[in-house]
């Protein structure tokens, strides 16, 4: 399937090359002439990348960019006539993956697009933690087991996937104590153990027996790396 791209820009002749080219290789792009336009699609689409303008008839590109990424959004490249080096700045502080300089050549915008999704790619797959049939995604703050939503509190998520990106080590219950930092909860070094427990309901085949996470006596617990 190709990538959607949002193209946020009012030069209609530049946002009908833009698209012809992409086009070219494979990726079907949506045009926006303003940012209300722009941010109306950006947020009833499902976008690989933002191509945004930094100069729009009703905003600026930079709180458009802010905007978006406040969403935790596609990645962004940010276009603009201006060559002031602080204007590149401010727009990777607000938040845009890279930066061109009009005019471009098109070769040069669509090398920078494929890197950044491949960047976005790569970002992807190493937030979310795979262990045979149980997927752990940080970026969702959910567990699955095969492809299942698993019933956790955000306490009992962070306490597995403490113990899933250190599969193969035993935590005791002080380092996972320190991996809660803003847990307000009393004794947990007591409801630990509680947490676990329903943790291994959701996530084990038979609670009773598990083989996700293991007990280590005395010590604490040991997330199994191999796993069926």
């Amino acid at each position: 399937m190709s990538a959607q791209i949002l193209l946020i820009d009012d030069d209609e002749k530049l946002s009908e090359m833009i698209a012809s080219y992409l086009g070219q290789s494979d990726f079907q792009v949506t045009s926006a002439a303003t940012g209300s336009e722009g941010l109306h699609l950006y947020r009833s689409g499902n976008f690989a990348g933002v191509i945004l303008d930094l100069m729009l008839p009703d905003t600026d590109g930079l709180t458009l960019c802010k905007q978006m990424k406040a969403d935790s959004g596609p990645p962004i490249i940010m276009l603009t006539a201006n060559g002031d080096p602080m204007d590149r700045v401010i727009g990777l502080e607000m938040g845009a993956d890279d930066y061109l300089p009009k005019p471009f050549e098109p070769r040069e915008l669509l090398a920078r697009i494929r890197a950044i999704l491949r960047r976005g790619q790569s970002f992807s797959a190493n937030n979310v933690l795979r262990f045979g049939r149980l997927e752990i995604d940080r970026d969702a703050v959910e567990a699955r087991l095969d492809g299942v939503r698993c019933d956790l509190s955000p306490y009992q998520f962070q306490i597995l996937e403490a113990l899933a990106a250190r599969a193969g080590r035993v935590l005791s219950r002080n380092q996972l104590m320190v991996q809660m930092q803003g847990v307000d909860l009393e004794a947990f070094d007591r409801s630990i153990d509680v947490h676990v427990s329903r943790i291994r309901s959701a996530i084990e085949d038979n609670s009773k027996e598990p083989r996700r996470i293991l007990t280590i006596r005395g010590i604490g617990y040991l997330f199994a790396r191999n796993q069926d």
